[in-house]
């Protein structure tokens, strides 16, 4: 019995020192098997590029892609690390009490009071997501922060200026460019205050920081969280925004300057899909001399609010079923209140 005993226990402790029996194998799921098929099909995919795709590539139009590509991601970055910093002082210094007595208590009020502040705070549409994110952390209605999200980079100063100057003489579309734009951010958050669900938005949650060296940490790890999150996503827009400069031939653009109805979409598709930022947008659309009055104004007010870099960005911040509302929504309204705005101007 005793023999038996020892057998057994001399089997057990040979068990724990032999490997697992699926010792040395890989879960299919597991990172990486999946990082090694991601490198497989992206080398097939440079390969086939490479035979079907290169010889068809004009060297001028490669050109043409990356310089528009590197102009929007230098253009957009400082404006976004700005963006991120704001969020992060917001997020780690701003006590939330701060934001209760700036803002009316009636989430219906808050609304055109956070469209007014945005008319004060410089900066490009890069830099007003991380802000709205950092707001909504300190616990601002959703709504009245995307109103400052829509708002700021549309009627801030430099924006109107910069508008000013694009349009000499003109000072009816720097007038109509404001009106337009704070209409629309605070008809977008009433109907999101309206209509939104709170499960339709990711709000961004950070930990209440205590003490000095609380806040910094806070503001560090909140500027490296969303520095990462954002620079990603405003790759994909630039990227998005440079094939669309390149693959669209200007003739169309010429050909439906004529229309009103199709000049007025045209000029909003193309301000969604060329991503200027809004301290430039004012000079291209000056440059758009066959176009109405009113089809310049919508790519003015368009533009800051909708395009591909900025739904990169909203759709990353909070989330994809966020996005997939919120940009049809103020897309709409752009247009609908342009229109109604450039009638009364003409």
């Amino acid at each position: 019995m005793t023999g038996m005993t020892d057998r057994v226990g001399l089997r057990t402790a040979e068990d724990d020192l032999l490997p697992p029996a699926d010792w040395g194998r890989r879960d299919p799921a597991s990172p990486g098997t999946r990082a090694v098929w991601a490198f497989g099909l992206l080398a097939a995919l440079l390969v086939l590029g490479r035979m079907w795709v290169a010889p068809h590539v004009d060297a001028g139009a490669l050109d043409a892609w990356t310089t528009i590509f590197v102009a929007v991601c230098v253009q957009a970055l400082p404006f976004l690390v700005f963006g991120v910093a704001l969020s992060a002082a917001i997020t780690a210094f701003v006590p939330a009490s701060l934001w209760r007595r700036v803002l009316p208590r009636r989430p219906g009020a808050a609304v055109p009071v956070a469209g007014a502040m945005g008319a004060v705070l410089p900066g490009c549409e890069c830099a007003s997501v991380p802000v709205a994110g950092g707001l909504m952390a300190r616990g601002v209605v959703p709504a009245a922060a995307l109103t400052f999200l829509l708002a700021a980079p549309a009627i801030n100063p430099i924006v109107l200026v910069a508008t000013a100057v694009a349009f000499p003489g003109q000072p009816e579309m720097v007038a109509g460019r404001f009106a337009a734009s704070l209409l629309v951010a605070v008809l977008a958050g009433w109907a999101w205050l309206l209509l939104g669900k709170g499960e339709w938005i990711k709000i961004p949650s950070r930990p209440e920081a205590h003490g000095r060296a609380g806040r910094l940490e806070a503001f560090r790890r909140a500027m490296r969280h969303d520095i990462v999150h954002a620079g990603g996503f405003l790759v994909v827009g630039a990227f998005g925004a440079a094939t669309i400069n390149v693959v669209v031939p200007a003739s169309w653009v010429s050909a439906a300057a004529d229309n009103p109805v199709v000049s007025v979409l045209l000029l909003a598709a193309l301000a969604v899909l060329m991503s200027i930022c809004s301290e430039a947008d004012a000079f291209v659309a000056a440059s758009l001399s066959q176009f109405s009055t009113t089809a310049k104004l919508t790519f003015l007010v368009v533009g800051p609010m909708v395009d591909l870099k900025l739904i990169a960005l909203q759709t990353g911040f909070f989330g994809r079923r966020f996005a997939v509302r919120f940009v049809p929504l103020t897309f709409c309204l752009a247009v609908g209140v342009s229109v109604l705005v450039g009638g009364l101007l003409s």
